[in-house]
């Protein structure tokens, strides 16, 4: 990532249980992130939250397939963002489930990459 560029982060926001193509929604985003060259995608469960439906779902230790409010995150240049979410789009309109998405310009002050990576290439 150059400090110099534009980026956005884009977040989704989605229950634990909404599915895409056969697996969870969560999954399937960081998948499709993935194969479309993004610099990375984060998934973070909350613990308790509520959505269009205003019923609140938390964490209950004696409920077998927990329901719980999904956060995913992804931050990469403008064009790269906007490019994915053109090809995510549709397929969360056709959605049964609600689920929200947002972007926002965001600074990036740091990217170190690990060990054997040098750029995002």
């Amino acid at each position: 990532m150059d400090q110099k560029e534009a980026y956005t982060r884009l977040r989704l926001y989605c229950s634990s249980t909404d599915r895409l193509g056969g697996q969870p929604l969560y999954q399937a985003v960081v998948r499709l992130a993935r194969d479309a060259g993004m610099h990375g995608a984060s998934v973070f469960r909350g613990v308790m939250g509520f959505g269009a439906s205003s019923v609140i779902h938390s964490s209950k230790l004696w409920e077998i397939t927990e329901k719980l409010p999904m956060v995913i995150e992804l931050v990469d240049t403008e064009e790269k963002i906007r490019k994915f979410f053109n090809v995510l789009k549709p397929q969360l309109e056709e959605q049964p489930k609600g689920v929200l998405v947002t972007s926002e310009p965001v600074q990036v002050e740091l990217q170190k990459y690990g060990k054997g990576r040098t750029s995002a290439g």
